[in-house]
């Protein structure tokens, strides 16, 4: 019997944490028991990145290289020990977009199991 992988903590990251990493904090809340989080790098951000999100992830999913870039510079001891993925979806689309979402499931299920 397969037991289900549960609690694992995904943390979403963009710029301003209103478009990409707020769709993808709406579409994977509750997916298999995972807790979900999301927030921004950029000073105007709807959630701004700490110190805490970091320590909280299990799983980092960054939107471009510039997120990744940015975490790992101002949170180097803490990213050391993480798993930090950029998913290289560019700030092309709006919140809940129906292509962000299929892009969002179609890269997010090369590292976590999500549902067809």
């Amino acid at each position: 019997m397969k037991e289900q992988v549960t609690h694992i903590k995904l943390l979403f990251i963009c710029s301003r944490n209103k478009w990409r990493s707020l769709t993808a904090e709406k579409i994977f809340h509750g997916v298999n028991g995972y807790e979900v989080r999301s927030a921004g790098t950029e000073e105007g951000a709807r959630i701004k990145v700490t110190a805490g999100h970091i320590g909280w992830a299990d799983i980092i999913f960054a939107m471009e290289k510039k997120h990744v870039r940015r975490l790992r510079e101002r949170f180097s001891s803490e990213c050391s020990s993480k798993r930090l993925i950029c998913l290289n979806i560019p700030d092309d689309f709006e919140f809940m977009d129906e292509e962000l979402i299929e892009i969002l499931q179609e890269r997010v299920s090369g590292y976590i199991e999500v549902p067809e």
